[in-house]
C-alpha cells in the first residue's frame, strides 16, 4: 500500500489543516487555505516554495493553477 499524506495535511511538512501557524486566506481557516497545489495543501509560503522548487528541479511544475481542494 502507498503511504499517502492525509489530505488536509501539508504535503511538504506534514503540519496539519488547523494548526494556528497554517496560512488561511485572509487569516481565517473557514476562508480556506493560502496556498495550494495539485498534490494537495501548503501551510505557508516556506512551503510552497520549496513544492515548487523541487517540481521545477525534475521537470514536475504545474502548467496552469490548480483549483482550490477545498472547493470540490
Amino acid at each position: 500500500m502507498l503511504n499517502r499524506p492525509q489530505p488536509r495535511t501539508c504535503i511538504e511538512c506534514g503540519l496539519p489543516y488547523g494548526h494556528g501557524d497554517f496560512a488561511y486566506h485572509a487569516g481565517k481557516a473557514e476562508n480556506g487555505p493560502s496556498y495550494w497545489s495539485d498534490r494537495g495543501l501548503l501551510c505557508s509560503v516556506i512551503c510552497s516554495t520549496a513544492h515548487y522548487e523541487r517540481r521545477e528541479k525534475v521537470g514536475e511544475a504545474m502548467k496552469a493553477p490548480a483549483p482550490n481542494p477545498l472547493e470540490r
